[in-house]
């Protein structure tokens, strides 16, 4: 005998943010009449204790064998009101959400119309939870080690973070040395911290962290299995010089007869083929740089300089690449950002005149390190006494990116203060606005007033050339007139973007990707550290535009999110997998390339396809793609969905 559907419906007011639109007592009292319902209720708050246990008490009491909550995004309760079930002894696979708020009322101004919307959306998920079959979770164990992708300070946090619970770390950089981005600023805001001073004892501490694994110079490749157990495949690049062997002396380096531009110093000065990217580098050992490298281009091993002068034999020109595999529980991606390129703009000047330069070239400019030993100086070689800051370069432009970078503004007053101070000059800052969110960044804001600093409220449209000299042209918005202001240096703070490899790093990690290209989060409120991929979490500017001290906490988040897997030992596993009927299935194979998760295998003997349960996300792909109809998602069927979709449609 077939079990008696009895079907409970409850219709959230959201405090207004539903009821405001929608008359809830008039979907409830509509609900009660749909085939199946026993009760139907409304209430103000249904997420909170008392409506929670409004449930619970039916559940028991009525003896209700689904459910059905119609307020907001199953994403943000929907796992609330499945615990509810399950705590009165009801599978939480038999409850079904109506999403009331997104879907209905915060998209619909007339109030009537709401109203039928929201019934619409009822009545699809009442007809929908019939065909519920209840579901149970398993677990798995969890591997205890962590990878961490990205050696910039987002990255290096998150690694120093989970060693110091005394768990094993393997941190991979795609450089031959850690430090990233932060590595080549002078100074840091709001406190002009030398960031050198305090980024390299953190560097230190990775290298010296039994609890760390270094790969540097090392890309992944290809990441296999699901949370708590993956598999990671990371290529170590031919680095040609034996690690282990060399002291770091440098020798090979003065020697080296090839010189190319460095990407360290953005093209202000020149590097040799065989480098160390900086000089507190970490590992503070040189890499060969293969493709301008004589030894390996133009000559084909004629040139053997550096090997020659390696008093310890570390030049290992016969190296090739490695390839390596770990297993860890948990992914912790934090590969940062890249920066706009202004030469796309001739407006602005830069690639065409000398004295215009990027804001991270003048960050080298002033560095005492830098190409210039800090003395900044114009291209041919004299002290500039006007400098012009041009802000937002290719940010909150809908030519280049929308989005504010967060740091444009603090860092142009930073480099204004630098810019004082190393030269005298008169500085002009143009701006859209200013945006001093942070901590002691409004009164750094002051403190730059107070330091003479011209402010220009207007976007530098232009910079030209006018009698040999620099003049930046725009709109001073606040005086109401266009401005022609003469200059002999001009820095353009350049957007943060997304990496140039982002697309094929969210492909590796299974991350998506919003609409400015950078990592997308589970939520950007409540989990921003969380990806859709169970167990790899995101940390830093990959993310989206922000600062080091937002970097750094985002790193030590990111940690306490993977740790927080690490000790729980096993971890829940989702029923929402892909099945398939043996019966129905062809055996063309079409669904094997398109699984992002590698989770189909073809059975040779059988001659079907078949589904690997533990690595199977639910993401409905390969169901979409069956011409047989042999492919269900669980909790997804054809007849539930289309059963839906007819209901919400009727009239």
């Amino acid at each position: 005998m077939l079990e008696e559907i009895r079907i409970g419906v409850y219709v959230c007011h959201c405090g207004s943010n539903i009821a405001d639109k929608v008359d809830c007592p008039a979907v409830a009292a509509y609900a009660s009449q749909l085939p199946h319902v026993v009760v139907a209720r409304d209430y103000q708050y249904m997420c909170s204790d008392p409506g929670q246990e409004l449930i619970r008490q039916d559940i028991k009491e009525l003896k209700l064998n689904r459910v059905v909550v119609a307020s907001c995004s199953p994403r943000m309760h929907e796992p609330t009101f499945r615990k509810v079930c399950e705590s009165a002894g009801l599978n939480g696979y038999l409850y079904e959400m109506a999403n009331i708020r997104e879907h209905c009322s915060w998209v619909t101004e007339d109030p009537q119309q709401a109203t039928e919307k929201a019934k619409a959306l009822v009545r699809a998920a009442v007809a929908r939870v019939v065909h519920h079959e209840p579901l149970f979770e398993r677990w798995a164990p969890v591997n205890p080690n962590i990878l961490v992708v990205g050696g910039g300070i987002a990255g290096i946090e998150a690694a120093l973070k989970v060693a110091a619970a005394g768990n094993k770390v393997w941190l991979v950089e795609k450089s031959p040395s850690i430090g990233g981005n932060m590595a080549r600023l002078d100074k840091t805001f709001p406190t002009l911290d030398c960031s050198a001073c305090i980024l390299t004892p953190k560097m230190v501490s990775v290298a010296q962290d039994e609890n760390i694994t270094l790969l540097t110079y090392a890309e992944v490749e290809q990441v296999e299995g699901y949370v708590g157990n993956f598999r990671v495949t990371i290529r170590k690049k031919a680095r040609s010089v034996d690690l282990n062997k060399c002291t770091g002396c440098g020798r090979c380096q003065e020697k080296c007869p090839v010189e190319v531009p460095s990407e360290f110093e953005a093209g202000l000065a020149m590097r040799k083929a065989i480098y160390t990217p900086f000089p507190q580098a970490v590992p503070n050992k040189p890499a060969i740089d293969r493709e301008h490298c004589r030894h390996f281009t133009r000559t084909k091993g004629k040139c053997r300089v550096c090997f020659n002068v390696c008093q310890v034999g570390a030049i290992d020109y016969d190296q090739e690449d490695e390839l390596v595999t770990y297993e860890c529980g948990a992914i912790i991606v934090a590969t940062g950002y890249g920066l706009f390129d202004p030469s796309v703009g001739p407006q602005w000047g830069y690639g065409r005149y000398d004295d215009v330069i990027t804001a991270i070239q003048f960050e080298r400019l002033v560095n005492a390190s830098g190409p210039t030993k800090g003395k900044v100086v114009c291209k041919d070689g004299r002290v500039p006494e006007r400098i012009a800051i041009l802000h937002c370069i290719g940010s909150r432009d809908e030519n280049y990116h929308p989005y504010c970078s967060r740091i444009c503004c603090m860092a142009s007053l930073k480099l204004a203060h630098l810019a004082r101070e190393k030269t005298g000059a008169e500085v002009y800052n143009f701006y859209i606005d200013l945006r001093a969110f942070g901590k002691g960044y409004e009164e750094f804001y002051n403190r730059i007033l107070e330091e003479g600093v011209n402010f220009i409220r207007g976007k530098g449209a232009e910079v030209t050339q006018k009698d040999g000299r620099l003049v930046v042209r725009g709109e001073d918005t606040l005086l109401g007139r266009y401005r022609e202001v003469p200059v002999d240096l001009v820095i353009l703070n350049t957007a943060l973007e997304p990496q140039p490899d982002a697309t094929k790093v969210a492909q590796i990690f299974g991350i998506q990707r919003s609409a400015d290209g950078f990592f997308l989060e589970s939520h950007p409120k409540l989990e921003p550290l969380k990806t859709a991929t169970d167990g790899v979490f995101i940390a830093g500017c990959c993310q989206g535009p922000k600062d080091i001290p937002d970097s750094v906490a985002q790193g030590a988040g990111a940690a306490a999110e993977a740790l927080s897997l690490a000790t729980a030992g096993k971890v829940k596993i989702s029923p929402v997998v892909a099945s398939i009927d043996p019966d129905l299935c062809s055996g063309c194979r079409m669904c094997l390339p398109l699984c992002p998760y590698g989770a189909i295998s073809f059975n040779e003997e059988k001659k079907v396809a078949e589904v690997n349960e533990t690595l199977c996300k639910g993401c409905g792909t390969c169901a979409a793609s069956c011409g047989s109809g042999a492919l269900n998602v669980r909790h997804f069927t054809r007849n539930q969905i289309l059963t839906q979709i007819e209901e919400v449609l009727a009239v």
